[in-house]
């Protein structure tokens, strides 16, 4: 082998050594999420609604912590309670980051859901979660914003109506962002892994 064909084989082999590094990198880069990545959403930015003990809430108030946010109602028979329990075992999972989850349930069902049950509810799962209550007026804004569907489905008497709503949930980095869905039974190892992720910057 000439010296010419010498140097054309070190730069080739230079040029796949440097591209395998590049792919390596792009693939480092990009977190590798169990969840719906929505990074970059132009939607449900924020829920400026008051919690069940009367404060106002925003997600600037939650600023190093991961926030979950859940639409559901005191009433709902399974979803609602098998994913708040879910979401106490992710906690659980977090171990000393367990402090850095914040679950937050918008109440789509105003109405009937009183601070007072929204309070004992939240603290059946746990007592760091928060429940918001939203008017009618800003229920209809929020569930737009946050491209939620609910409807209020009638029973057999006034107040024995149910209520068909959205069953996932949304995920916020410990910056505020809007960054994962994550859908209804997707167990809670995959949620406490994505929290992780986001709690290590990814």
């Amino acid at each position: 082998m000439n010296k010419r064909n010498t140097l054309k084989n070190i730069a080739y082999g230079g040029l796949l050594t440097l591209g395998a590094g590049l792919i390596s990198a792009c693939s480092d880069a990009k977190p590798q999420f169990r969840g719906v990545d929505i990074t970059g959403a132009d939607y449900g930015r924020d829920f400026p609604l008051p919690d069940h003990n009367g404060r106002p809430r925003s997600i600037k108030d939650f600023a190093g912590k991961v926030v979950i946010v859940f639409f559901g109602y005191t009433q709902c028979p399974d979803v609602c309670p098998t994913s708040m329990a879910e979401l106490a075992e992710v906690k659980k999972l977090l171990g000393p980051d367990g402090d850095k989850l914040q679950g937050i349930f918008v109440t789509v069902d105003p109405a009937r859901d009183t601070a007072e049950m929204l309070k004992a509810y939240m603290t059946n799962f746990d007592p760091s979660f928060l429940a918001l209550i939203p008017t009618p007026e800003q229920l209809a804004a929020i569930a737009k914003d946050f491209k939620v569907y609910y409807k209020r489905v009638e029973g057999k008497t006034p107040t024995s109506y149910t209520m068909d709503h959205s069953a996932g949930s949304y995920m916020y980095d410990p910056q505020g962002r809007l960054r994962l869905y994550n859908r209804y039974g997707s167990g809670a190892p995959a949620l406490a892994a994505d929290v992780k992720l986001l709690l290590k910057g990814r």
